[in-house]
């Protein structure tokens, strides 16, 4: 109920979709999907019909939400099952484009994104509603980091079966659905005739058109304190998205650990509290923006930039352990205002 509470917070103060006056054609409407807050804004629209488009929207989260949860019953759930037993497994063609997208995006970032973790995610207790305090067992730890559970390790055949030369693996779309979310909610916008909107999912978020006379202008949250940490106009098609360590977390002895799992080590990455890209227009817009954020996450000091530019994301910011904030210099360039 915390984490929620915290969500909901984040998104109406920090995550911002600056809407001007009240007297200006602005529909907006929340829900709650993927375990955050999500909200919907359309411009220039009448009610009705923003209704009715903001309801397909919603519809498609929360069929998504369904066919790619990791640990309650339903598609993915039935893949790990067949996967852990050594066995083929028909899915969805959407499930298999999600599998060969996702591990192009694995290789392409060196394995430090990598949604065959699920083991060790689950270790950790982030496959829960509400995390508990726990700290794993180092020897079990181990042995799935030697395991190597890795996206590489899947094949998809023309009939979407799917096999794992690997039992260890075990798919968690965590880092990709909000994503995939993104880009399917902007089609069925432009479908339903909407030109002009804002979706956000928990401070992952993309543009369509514009916010009347100017463009959607987004605010980014501070991780540790209640600002903003930036602000942006974001352009049609423009995707942003947020890897933090401060809504799916817990600490123990005095020691933060959050979802974020480094798959060379099997611990959570605690060098950084959050990272933030924004993803140039494109089909996959919102797939990037939720994806990269995770090796930028999860890269060292030195690597950040290198990790996310062979994603091709050149705009980020991050803020590291100790509170410093770094940016690459196409995100200073975009950057409205910095509070330190």
């Amino acid at each position: 109920m915390l984490n929620r509470t915290f969500a909901r917070f984040a998104l109406l103060l920090f995550l911002l979709a600056l809407n001007g006056c009240g007297k200006e054609p602005l529909y907006q409407q929340e829900s709650f999907v993927f375990g955050t807050q999500v909200e919907v804004s359309i411009y220039g629209e009448t009610d009705a019909k923003a209704r009715a488009a903001v309801a397909a929207v919603l519809q498609e989260f929360d069929r998504l939400h369904r066919e790619f949860h990791a640990w309650k019953p339903g598609p993915l759930m039935a893949l790990n099952a067949a996967i852990a037993r050594g066995e083929r497994h028909q899915v969805s063609a959407e499930l298999a484009a999600a599998i060969r997208d996702a591990t192009q995006l694995s290789e392409a970032s060196d394995g430090l994104f990598n949604p065959a973790i699920g083991q060790l995610i689950a270790l950790w207790g982030f496959q829960n509603d509400e995390f508990k305090p726990l700290q794993p067992d180092p020897e079990k730890i181990a042995a799935l980091v030697r395991a190597q559970p890795r996206m590489r390790d899947l094949t998809v055949d023309v009939d979407n079966f799917v096999s794992s030369k690997n039992p260890t693996v075990q798919l968690d779309f965590g880092g990709y659905a909000k994503g995939l979310a993104l880009d399917n909610a902007v089609r069925i916008l432009r479908a339903q005739g909407v030109a002009h909107a804002l979706v956000n999912i928990g401070g992952n978020i993309i543009a369509l058109g514009k916010h009347g006379a100017r463009p959607w202008h987004v605010g980014v949250k501070h991780p540790r304190t209640p600002s903003a940490l930036i602000e942006l106009d974001l352009n049609d098609g423009e995707a942003i998205g947020t890897s933090g360590d401060y809504q799916r977390y817990f600490e123990l002895n005095g020691q933060r650990y959050c979802h974020i799992i480094d798959p060379r080590t099997g611990y959570p990455a605690t060098h950084t509290q959050s990272l933030t890209v924004l993803a140039a227009p494109g089909p996959r817009a919102g797939v990037l923006s939720d994806a990269a954020s995770k090796p930028g996450f999860i890269a060292d000091i030195r690597e950040w930039e290198a990790a996310l530019k062979r994603l091709g994301i050149e705009a980020a910011i991050r803020v590291d352990e100790s509170g410093k904030i770094a940016m690459s210099e196409a995100m200073a360039r975009r950057a409205k205002r910095v509070r330190d």
